[in-house]
């Protein structure tokens, strides 16, 4: 099962603020830890929403230039992992580097295409 880890955005992220060097060197440590145990598929940070837009689709598309007011509902980075369950994506997520203290990390399932098989 693929678990996407969605690392939630911040003032700090908003701002464009690059992560500190000892920041840089705990995540990457932790993912070539999880790359090691072959559960790592793909991690990146994103830049602010000031720099991308948002499209609603009601009829005609919509687009709205960021910045987004709602950080809360914003994302900064993911890491998308493979691992056998909820609990060991969970346990993974334990081990998210400390310095990265007030982050909220989001765990959720990645559907698969099997999922969509039909059965008739």
């Amino acid at each position: 099962m693929r678990f996407m880890l969605i690392r939630k955005a911040d003032t700090e992220t908003e701002a464009g603020i690059i992560p500190s060097p000892a920041f840089m060197q705990a995540m990457q440590a932790y993912n070539e830890e999880m790359a090691a145990a072959g559960v790592f598929l793909q991690g990146e940070g994103l830049r602010a929403s000031s720099l991308g837009a948002r499209v609603t689709i009601t009829g005609a598309p919509t687009i709205t230039d960021g910045p987004f007011t709602e950080t809360k509902e914003l994302i900064a980075g993911f890491t998308m992992i493979q691992a056998r369950s909820l609990e060991e994506a969970k346990a993974w997520v334990r081990r998210w580097p400390a310095i990265d203290q007030g982050a909220v990390i989001e765990i959720r399932q990645v559907f698969e295409p099997e999922d969509f098989a039909r059965t008739e």
